[in-house]
This record gives structure tokens, sequence and C-alpha cells, in this order.
């Protein structure tokens, strides 16, 4: 497939490794970056490549621990727009790999870093994964049920809406800046800032109400009937976000209640209200709640597990559930590319890179002979 995306012409050396680096070059590479994914061959064994992140990429190994493994990454940094790495902070300098160094290769390149807890502050060298981020964030105080712990979310929220996606976005703006003033720049992404800073309605309400709501209380975390899931005889789920009155006023109507409409959210009244409409939900099946409540405008929807989702209508119609040909021609089911641009689309134009799968092919681009790549193989340098 051609590449035509509007980033066709950035090149990105991604040294990074797991989740959020990744995710955040796929971003780029969807859009047509042409992204070169760089890791030792060490890792390999560890489990920890998540190979659905790498379409779209190519994948080279490289021991940076040797000289010659380094004059291979400065030789690909001469001609790269962007540097995306997720060491802890001072490991580059180690490596000589910094951004001091790489930018005297460099002047003009957009070096990312991702870390955990940023470049600075009292928890810039401590470890950490999603779980920690949210924690510090009061993000994950906030998930759960009234009453009960906290619940570990099953997505990675602070790698990917805290981490990747602000890395992409810090991308994209420094090349732009670069666009303007010819510069390069420096790209500080702390992954648990991101995650503070998807806290902004609970701050907002906050400051509405005089005090942090608590877990699952909260105005949008099951406090009121109109914005609350419900079981229904089957099991199965139903989510309602009628927050508008205009919409609790239709509900109330379709559900036979309309005594309700004037109390969306009455303190007095929240829970009776709520324990009634869990017993209304209970007495038909998901199904039969979904074609009665097609007929009404209403912000309802039924709660999908991941494989139900997969088979959606509107995710196919939305071409956000795709299959791609993989490397034995047999077809492999992806996610596809949220961000719809009408001139410049983002495609899948190839399926995800094995680990180390483009190393020989990157390496006799860039000038070396067959004699000498298998020199470096023997030496343990790719």
């Amino acid at each position: 497939m051609a590449n035509t995306g509007a980033l066709a012409h950035i090149k990105v050396l991604d040294l990074s490794r797991m989740l959020p680096g990744p995710y955040c070059s796929m971003i780029l590479a969807d859009h047509g970056a042409d992204v070169i994914a760089v890791e030792d061959r060490r890792y390999k064994a560890e489990g920890t490549y998540i190979e659905n992140l790498y379409r779209n990429k190519k994948h080279m190994t490289l021991n940076l621990k040797t000289r010659k493994g380094k004059e291979i990454l400065y030789r690909l940094l001469t001609t790269s727009d962007v540097f995306i790495e997720g060491f802890r902070p001072g490991v580059t300098k180690k490596l000589g790999i910094d951004y001091d160094t790489v930018m005297q290769v460099n002047p003009g390149i957009i070096y990312c870093s991702i870390t955990g807890y940023g470049q600075t502050g009292c928890l810039k060298d401590s470890a950490g994964h999603d779980v920690n981020y949210i924690s510090y964030a009061g993000l994950l105080d906030q998930v759960g049920a009234a009453g009960q712990p906290p619940v570990i979310p099953g997505v990675q929220i602070a790698d990917i809406a805290g981490g990747a996606m602000n890395a992409a976005i810090g991308i994209l703006v420094a090349l732009i800046s670069r666009g303007k003033s010819g510069q390069g720049q420096y790209v500080d992404i702390s992954i648990t800032d991101g995650a503070l800073s998807l806290m902004q309605l609970v701050l907002f309400f906050k400051q509405m109400f005089g005090q942090t709501q608590k877990r699952g209380e909260g105005f949008l975390s099951q406090r009121y009937a109109c914005y609350n899931t419900y079981e229904t005889r089957d099991g199965k789920y139903l989510a309602i976000g009628a927050v508008e009155n205009r919409f609790w006023k239709t509900l109330c109507q379709s559900l036979g209640v309309p005594e309700y409409a004037a109390l969306q959210y009455d303190e007095t009244r929240a829970k009776k209200i709520t324990n009634h409409l869990r017993t209304l939900f209970k007495e038909k099946t998901l199904a039969q709640w979904e074609k009665e409540m097609a007929l009404i405008d209403a912000c309802w929807s039924p709660v999908r597990t991941f494989d139900e989702a997969l088979e959606e209508t509107v995710f196919k119609q939305r071409e956000m559930v795709a299959d791609i040909q993989n490397r034995d021609g047999e077809a492999l089911k992806v996610i596809g590319i949220p961000v719809k641009l009408d001139k410049t689309p983002g495609s899948l134009r190839s399926p995800p890179a094995q680990f180390g799968e483009n190393t020989e092919e990157i390496l006799e681009q860039m000038g070396y002979s067959i004699e000498k790549i298998e020199q470096f193989k023997n030496e343990k340098i790719v």
C-alpha cells in the first residue's frame, strides 16, 4: 500500500520498550512516519515485546553497550527527525545517547524521553508501572464502588493516555515548532504528569462542591440513577449516561416513571430512584432492552465485552476493526486508526514486525556489506 500519510517525510528512531513508547511510535507510523524500532536482542526472551504495536514499523536489534553498536545508531540518527527513548533518567548518559550527545550528531532532532515520573522531581529515579502512576495522580482512588477498595482498571490508562498520547502530541508540536525555527528540542514526558492531567473534571467538581467526591459517589460515578450501570435479567449490563435533563426525561417516560424526571439530582431520593431502576432493568434481557431502547434518544448503551466490541457493527463501519495479512498470508485482526483525516489518512501498510526482523535490511540500506553484517552478528553487535 502506498504511503500517503501526513508524516510520510518523518523518520523516527524508537529505542523504547513495552507499552508507552511503542504505542506512541505506532501512532506516528500509522500516519506515515518511517519508524525503526531498536532493541538489544537480550530482551527477546523477556516476553515484553507487544508485537501488535509494531505494525507499519521496522525492527532491528542493536547492542548499544558496544562501540560499534553506538556507531551504527549515530549513523541512523544523522537522518532521523525524531528520537524516542524510555530509559530511566541517567541511563542514556551512561550509554552515550543522551540529548546533549545526540544533538551534536543531529542538531535538529526532536528527542522525546518517556518515563514514569519525568526527568526532574523527587521521584525521577523511582521504578513504577501503570498502577503506581494512577495511584500517585489520585486517579486510582476514584475507580471502584463506594465503600470498596480501589479497582485497578483492566486498561493501562496512564501508559497510553498519560504517556503515549502526550508523547505523540509533544513530538508533533515540536515538529511544527522546528518547521518555523529550524531548531530541534527536548520533550520530557512524565506518565504520572499525564495521569494527573486527566483529572480535570475531578478538580472541577471539587471546586463546584467544595470537596473531592468519594470513590463510587462522584457526580459521574454512579452517584445518581441517570449516570449508572444496570444489570439485566440475563446477567449482562446496560449503561445510562443521561446527564442532561432532556435525555433523563425521555428515559423516565420510556420506563414508565415520568415522576422521576424532575428528581434527577435530588440527593434525598437518589438511592431510591437508582434501586428502583435496578429492579426495572432486571425484568428483561439485554437484547430485549436494546430492541426497546433503540427507539429512544437517551444516552444509553449496552456494556460490551471486548470480544463483543470487536464484532460491533459501528467499529467495522468506522474501520476500527480490520484484518491485515501477516507474514504467512493469514488474516490478522487489528485495531484500526482512530484519527481520521480526509486528505492524508493513516493506513495499515504492513503487519507487525517480528523482533529483529529488519536488522539485515536496515544495515544493507545503510551501506554495510553482507560480510560486515555477519561480522556484527558474530560479535553480537546486532
